[in-house]
């Protein structure tokens, strides 16, 4: 059974001509009425068109969708995946120091700390230098090959923690382009580069074709004896990374209980350990755990990722806004939009209900973006005066890691908050026609040049603020995140933990390599594809 958004859009069509300054007018305190905050994090979602009444509206599907059951069965371990038979338990990895979790009458939480520990151990070994290259000398670089989760979560935090980088460099594989590859392992010298294979079947087609490139590519240097030496795990898939000649040793598994888009918590996010150091990678799983234990705990009016949620839910499944723009003025988040749009688009992107019926409504929205300030010089003109409204959510912090720079951290964050505004407040064609005849235009020239410069305002926005952007406050962003896609899967009654739209593709792929390498002749294909098989084929 899915919910009934019709009174909610009853709501919204009454709302259409008000303009959110007049809330503002209306309630002097709406900004802290329609804010939350959660252990130095700040949630302002006052800019949009929400008021009480829509909101207790917008809680209601909150019971009617079942939420604190399906919360419970989530953190419990119920096998809340029900078309793989699996629990989703990413929660688990980052439980550092809760009770017992079950699944299948064990509890997987032991197992969770010695695979933990294991990585600490070898992160620790390699960062003092006591686990070397054949040549002896410590590795200076690490490669991580994967794709998806396995490339997006741990390149993301990588990027965003450099501050507190004191380990070796890391670089990123994923495309099976092999420009890809081919362009990192350029600038790296074999003999002091280790390489981490991740993939949980070590099945997936691009993810192995690199890390067979990579093998090649060591080998011509250290030898077949030295793969050993040069290669690390992160897959269940034992006898496959034997036959790969993976140390057993250095293979990291994870469960079946643990999506890809949402494992960077566990052996997946070696690569960052090995850079930032155990005890900083704990801190990250930390702040993890404290926005589970506030999702778990808060009441709803001052739960972050409740609210986040239904703020989308308000904009995307009734307002009919069809995309979302992540806006983080921090450029070392400069990889989070790709991250939250793998995490929103590769959950939420159904069509069915849990039961297979057809959904009634739109499933996720488009969501996209990039760092502020870049992105006010590429498509915030869109944003401020296309035809489309585009619901924005702003991130930012009080303070960078350059205290030499503060000036320019104060830049960003005068441009953060001057952007939401004028989406909120537009500028009216009597403002604009005042502007322009200071400039001298007048007559119908004069209307002409006002009207460009009119901006309808009245454009929903939200702020995340946060103190400075450290591993435990990139843990709880990456979590609050990840629990507003499951609140907006219980509410659209979907399964947010299955992602089958990615094996049709990967399917016809594979039947499409022999057509292309001339070894049959794509019969049953239809007339298009060939076309481009015979212009794109090599033999």
């Amino acid at each position: 059974m899915t919910v009934d958004f019709s009174a909610l859009k009853s709501m919204a069509e009454a709302a259409k001509e008000r303009h959110i300054l007049d809330l503002f007018a209306e309630d002097k305190n709406r900004a802290a009425g329609f804010s939350a905050q959660s252990d130095g994090l700040l949630f302002d979602y006052s800019k949009t068109n929400i008021d009480t009444t829509t909101r207790d509206a917008l809680f209601g599907l909150l019971d009617e969708a079942g939420l604190a059951e399906k919360r419970r069965a989530m953190f419990e371990g119920d096998k809340i995946n029900d078309t793989e038979g699996r629990a989703v338990l990413h929660t688990a990895l980052r439980n550092l120091d809760g009770g017992p979790v079950m699944v299948d009458g064990e509890d997987v939480i032991p197992g969770v700390r010695h695979t933990l520990a294991r990585m600490g151990d070898f992160a620790d070994r390699v960062r003092r230098g006591e686990i070397a290259s054949t040549s002896g000398v410590p590795f200076e670089d690490v490669v991580n090959i994967g794709i998806g989760g396995s490339d997006l979560g741990p390149v993301m935090a990588y990027e965003a923690l450099k501050p507190y980088v004191d380990g070796p460099r890391c670089h990123f594989v994923s495309n099976v382009d092999g420009a890809h590859i081919h362009d990192v392992l350029a600038g790296l010298n074999p003999q002091t580069t280790l390489i981490i294979v991740a993939s949980k079947t070590f099945t997936t087609i691009e993810t192995m074709t690199n890390a067979r490139t990579a093998r090649d590519w060591l080998v011509k240097s250290v030898g077949e004896e030295g793969i050993v030496q040069h290669f690390a795990a992160l897959s269940t898939a034992h006898d496959k990374t034997a036959e790969f000649g993976i140390d057993p040793d250095l293979v990291f598994g994870f469960e079946d209980w643990v999506g890809g888009r949402y494992s960077v918590w566990g052996p997946i996010g070696l690569s960052l350990m090995i850079a930032i150091g155990p005890q900083r990678f704990a801190e990250f799983l930390r702040g993890g755990q404290a926005m589970d234990t506030h999702f778990q705990t808060a009441d709803w009016i001052e739960n972050l990722p409740v609210l986040l949620a239904l703020v989308g839910i308000w904009h995307n499944q009734v307002c009919d806004y069809a995309t979302r723009a992540v806006l983080p003025y921090e450029q070392r988040l400069l990889r989070l939009p790709a991250y939250l749009q793998q995490l929103e688009m590769e959950s939420n992107g159904k069509r069915v209900a849990m039961d297979g019926t057809t959904l009634p409504f739109h499933s996720g929205p488009v969501v996209w973006g990039e760092p502020g300030t870049n992105g006010q010089h590429a498509f915030y003109q869109l944003i401020h005066q296309g035809t489309r409204v585009i619901p924005c959510e702003f991130m930012v912090g009080r303070y960078g890691h350059e205290a030499e720079l503060a000036h320019q951290h104060e830049l960003l964050v005068s441009n953060c908050l001057a952007q939401s505004e004028a989406l909120l407040r537009g500028r009216s064609l009597e403002e604009a026609t005042e502007i322009m005849k200071k400039k001298g235009f007048e007559g119908a020239e004069l209307e002409r040049q006002a009207r460009h410069r009119v901006f309808p305002g009245n454009r929903p926005s939200t702020t995340l603020a946060y103190d400075k952007l450290t591993p435990y406050v990139l843990g709880q962003i990456v979590a609050l995140y990840e629990h507003r896609v499951f609140v907006e899967g219980v509410i659209l009654g979907i399964n947010s933990f299955d992602q089958w739209g990615v094996e049709l593709g990967k399917e016809l792929a594979l039947a499409l390599q022999p057509v292309l390498a001339g070894e049959n002749d794509g019969t049953g294909k239809d007339g298009s594809t060939m076309q481009l098989v015979n212009h794109l084929k090599t033999s």
